[in-house]
């Protein structure tokens, strides 16, 4: 079990600037390394969880003798014994914590154990294990790199055991952040702290504790505050009436009369007496104005109108035509329903996607090798490797052999990378259509699982620092983001000439006639798609164009459709997107916003080589806005697209922004010395000319011949 702690009644001074006499850390936060506390009458300073797990000292005292019952003797000799120990980690002395694996010698100080991702066990021996050696869950499961919520924060989590990411033991079911497992065992204490998904205790107690999660043995931190909810025990008393007549004022109320104040029957949050809204009898309910003002059609779901499927006709561009008196509606709505509306949270992308980013693992680096001349080929040979991460660290080096060789350095820009293969994408068989493109059916492509991987190409993109994609139709962004039985595509989305044709004849049809005539022609068709009806007016023609337009665009490809969709799930994006439609449309469907000379000059970060004096200095910052804002007026031979190409490999700013920061170094001049780019750092070192002309002519030469290469 856990030790039990109680405070002593040693003195305690303010902790501000005093390091800890074990970790050399002035560091105060409780929940990282245990509370912080100054004892001068015996010249010490303590972490809480640096003293508990330090490796040779004991309890020897009770609960309340000494500092939590370790005697101060004991603990003055464990200082001194660290002192003679180096930490493995920061060279430093002081390191009083060591591996308990047999054989193993580190030693190292608890912050630093906290950062090496090392394990320390809050119960029995309070063990320590070091990065080597720390246990580890073994999960067996049947997907590999899919996605879930963290059942505390609802963020997602990858389902591979880490020392970041742990999974319950008693469900099998539920993943966790390891933080968030910390921050609710100090809230909820020993007694309240239990499996979210099961509720199972005993299990998910022992297994948390053997993988390091501090469970503090007291009471929840909601039951220790004094009167925590007491604010649920009051009722609205407030009449709201625009005009109260009662004598008393609006607080009074007096039970069974006509000043009785009665709450909203909606949201109870506003009353009024019964005389001031003239409600004479006592049975009788009322709601308050705000609750009254928001209707809906019962049966209909409130949609953003950006986002929402449009009218079936006008999604058709159809013209208004009244329906036929032989076939009225099969349902009207009755009656009107209260119904309260909460608007989505609206986020910046850039915000979504940097939260996403905090998924990468640091530690962890995968090199691709990627052929340019088949980029597509050779990156799903990378994706579909047993050891490709797409959590981890990606850099990418662009190779002209088709040999495997040895790769040493990274010589490619990842968002270059990134580009090319959302443009490898776009033209791939896997999507269909002209400028914006919609999933289309390919039987080879779909037992290769190929549409799963581009939706994981399309994913890490994003998260790893790749250009908008921004040719998604329409209606492949609504599928994304609802059922897409309930999506209606449009003529647009119709890439088969043949079935455009089919569409365009009926809807050309003025006459019942026409119209039979032409479900004559189109009788093979309609009756293998399932899109047959009887017609018995001119306005039954759009029932049968709906239904091929939904079997051509939606229902054919629900196979690589959902394929696709499993993909998106990679690292989060696909919830996020769910989550945010407002904040992806812009991203997924138009494309990145148009560059500007302001918005390369706040990208740009400038730096300048020693030596250079400050007139230098400003004539080069001067030189490069002036060569900016002249690209985007047009009067330069070079383009901003072909600037910030030139730096970083891409003709965009990418919605999760570029990292590093793209930079730009002016040099000392030398005659021979070019603009060069090193497109994996996202920098540009340029000498200091002495002249704008030179410094425009140089530019421009640096650039046109790698874009003439490229």
């Amino acid at each position: 079990m856990s030790f039990v702690v109680r405070m002593s009644r040693l003195s305690v001074q303010s902790t501000t600037n005093l390091p800890c006499m074990f970790c050399g850390c002035v560091d105060d936060c409780a929940e990282k390394f245990g509370e912080k506390k100054n004892y001068p009458e015996h010249d010490l300073t303590l972490h809480y969880y640096c003293l508990l797990l330090s490796s040779g000292i004991w309890q020897r005292g009770e609960e309340d003798e000494g500092i939590y019952g370790f005697l101060v003797c004991d603990i003055k000799k464990e200082i001194n014994r660290a002192r003679k120990l180096r930490c493995c980690i920061c060279k430093n002395r002081g390191a009083s914590i060591g591996c308990v694996f047999p054989r193993c010698k580190r030693s190292y100080h608890y912050p630093c154990g906290v950062g090496r991702e090392c394990i320390f066990q809050f119960t029995d021996s309070f063990r320590s294990y070091c990065w080597e050696h720390r246990p580890v869950q073994k999960i067996v499961s049947s997907q590999t790199d899919s996605c879930s919520p963290c059942t505390i924060c609802l963020e997602s989590v990858v389902q591979v055991p880490s020392y970041h990411i742990l999974c319950s033991p008693c469900c099998k079911t539920s993943w966790f952040h390891r933080n968030c497992l910390q921050y609710q065992a100090l809230s909820a204490g020993l007694f309240f702290f239990r499996c979210t998904v099961c509720n199972n205790k005993e299990i998910f107690q022992e297994e948390m504790l053997r993988m390091g999660i501090h469970i503090p043995e007291r009471d929840a931190s909601w039951e220790l505050e004094e009167n925590a909810f007491q604010e649920l025990l009051v009722r609205y008393q407030h009449c709201d009436a625009s005009k109260c007549v009662c004598p008393s004022g609006r607080e009074y109320s007096s039970p069974d009369s006509k000043w009785e104040i009665i709450r909203c029957q909606c949201c109870g949050s506003s009353g009024t007496h019964r005389d001031c809204s003239s409600l004479q009898d006592f049975s009788q309910s009322w709601e308050c104005p705000e609750c009254k003002s928001i209707e809906c059609t019962p049966g209909k779901r409130s949609r953003p109108p950006s986002l929402g499927p449009p009218d079936r006709r006008e999604c058709l561009n159809f013209g208004m035509e009244h329906s036929s008196p032989k076939c009225p509606r099969l349902s009207t709505p009755k009656r009107k329903m209260v119904i309260r509306h909460i608007r989505s949270l609206e986020r910046p992308v850039s915000d979504i996607l940097h939260e996403l980013r905090l998924q990468i693992n640091t530690h962890l680096t995968c090199i691709m090798l990627i052929q340019k001349d088949s980029l597509w080929k050779s990156s799903i040979d990378c994706f579909q490797n047993s050891k490709f991460s797409p959590s981890g660290i990606l850099q990418v080096k662009f190779t002209g052999r088709k040999l495997r060789m040895v790769c040493k350095q990274p010589n490619g820009s990842i968002a270059e990378y990134f580009g090319l293969l959302l443009n490898e994408i776009r033209h791939s068989s896997l999507l269909e259509g002209n400028e914006h493109k919609n999933i289309s059916l390919n039987s080879d492509a779909l037992q290769n699982n190929l549409y799963y991987e581009a939706g994981r190409m399309v994913a890490l993109a994003l998260v790893h620092g790749g250009p908008a994609p921004g040719f998604f139709s329409q209606t492949l962004f609504r599928c994304l983001i609802h059922d897409p039985q309930h999506v209606q595509p449009v003529i647009e989305d119709v890439a088969d000439p043949n079935v455009a044709t089919a569409i365009l004849t009926i809807q050309s049809c003025q006459r019942i006639a026409q119209l039979k005539s032409a479900i004559v022609q189109y009788f093979d068709y309609l009756q293998k798609t399932g899109s047959l009806h009887l017609v018995q007016s001119v306005s039954d023609k759009y029932m049968l164009i709906k239904g091929m337009l939904s079997h051509h665009v939606i229902q054919r490809v629900q196979e690589p459709l959902e394929s696709f969709k499993q993909g998106l799930k990679t690292m989060g994006v696909l919830e996020k997107i769910q989550a945010y439609p407002s904040a992806f449309w812009n991203v997924l469907c138009l494309g990145p916003e148009t560059l500007t000379a302001k918005a390369l000059t706040e990208l740009f970060t400038i730096t300048f080589a020693t030596g250079l004096d400050l007139k230098q200095q400003n004539d080069c910052l001067s030189f490069w806005t002036d060569y900016l804002e002249d690209a985007e007026e047009g009067t330069a031979r070079i383009s901003l697209k072909d600037i910030l190409n030139f730096a970083t490999g891409l003709d965009s700013i990418p919605p999760a922004c570029l990292e590093p920061q793209p930079s730009i170094k002016f040099n000392q001049f030398h005659p021979k010395a070019q603009p060069t780019a090193y497109k994996n750092i996202n920098r540009m070192e340029v000498p200091a000319y002495s002249s704008y002309l030179a410094f425009t002519l140089s530019m421009e030469k640096a650039i046109s011949s790698i874009l003439m290469n490229t």
